[in-house]
């Protein structure tokens, strides 16, 4: 039986945050706070590519704080993927804690399939 599943992104998984950088070749993660353009963020850091401020990660409340003017300091694509790739890897430490098995299928259209097999079964 198939489900589709749609998923609102809360950052919340410090480890899930390192393996989306991993991931994504990016800079590891660090905590600390960050200047951004007219306030500071405390949290996990990101730097993504091509952004003047990093973005910040409040894992308590699993919100993101962020200065990228509107794009012109930093296209948008960029938090995207690393949201996309955050939920993919949250999903699959999830997956795993129960003992499923996780495969994954890139998709020509951006997006990534995942398929849990409960209980580890191929």
């Amino acid at each position: 039986m198939s489900h589709i599943v749609e998923i609102k992104t809360e950052v919340r998984d410090e480890v899930a945050i390192g393996s989306a950088c991993q991931r994504l070749k990016l800079e590891a993660p660090r905590q600390g706070t960050e200047k951004l353009f007219s306030s500071q963020a405390t949290g996990v850091i990101v730097k993504l590519p091509g952004w003047r401020y990093p973005a910040v990660f409040d894992t308590h409340s699993g919100q993101a704080r962020f200065d990228n003017y509107g794009g012109r300091w930093g296209e948008q694509v960029q938090l995207d993927r690393f949201l996309q790739a955050y939920a993919v890897e949250k999903a699959k430490l999830e997956a795993r804690k129960k003992g499923h098995t996780v495969t994954e299928q890139s998709l020509e259209n951006g997006a990534i399939k995942l398929t849990v097999q409960v209980g580890g079964a191929v």
